[in-house]
């Protein structure tokens, strides 16, 4: 927040000057991206050695109101790959770090556990990517329409109209 209405001086001779111990550039969804942070994280990445480029996520688009779908954390990494020719490191959906992590660490079994998530191309992914079962809601991201287009390469184990699917009312047996 304190960098959100920060500018660059891009005037003649103009150069943003940066902390050059910073060892860790990451993108995570954020509402106040400018070009000040672009370009600071632009000149961390290329001029800090072994400086460490790492995205929370990739999602194309997110839901930040019920009226449209706004560009999400995967066009802020974009423009930070865009000016650096780096790939980050992904840390969330659809990579395997958060989900091996945690199998290990409370000992799953993977085939065993079912991701529930309402986008194809990070939950479902997420699960079919890394030996999970799969269900996908259709109450957020992902379409029945797009789930069941010949376009869509990416299938859950199952799906459902929404979570609320999983819960009835039953009354509790009190004995």
């Amino acid at each position: 927040p304190e960098d959100a209405g920060k500018a660059p001086d891009m005037g003649k001779g103009g150069r943003l000057e940066h902390d050059h111990d910073v060892g860790a550039v990451i993108v995570g969804f954020d509402r106040n991206i400018n070009y000040y942070k672009i370009q600071y994280a632009q000149l961390c990445i290329n001029e800090n050695e072994g400086c460490e480029f790492v995205a929370t996520n990739l999602d194309a688009v997110t839901h930040l109101t019920d009226a449209q779908e706004w560009a999400g954390n995967g066009s802020m990494v974009g423009a930070i790959r865009g000016c650096t020719g780096v790939e980050p490191t992904v840390v969330g959906k659809p990579s395997p770090l958060m989900i091996d992590y945690l199998a290990d660490k409370l000992k799953l079994d993977k085939s065993r556990i079912c991701m529930v998530g309402d986008r194809l191309d990070t939950d479902v992914l997420f699960g079919t990517d890394n030996g999970l079962r799969t269900l996908l809601v259709l109450s957020g991201v992902t379409s029945e329409e797009k789930l069941l287009s010949p376009e869509n390469s990416i299938t859950p184990d199952y799906y459902a109209d929404t979570i609320n699917d999983f819960f009835m009312e039953v009354p509790a047996k009190v004995e």
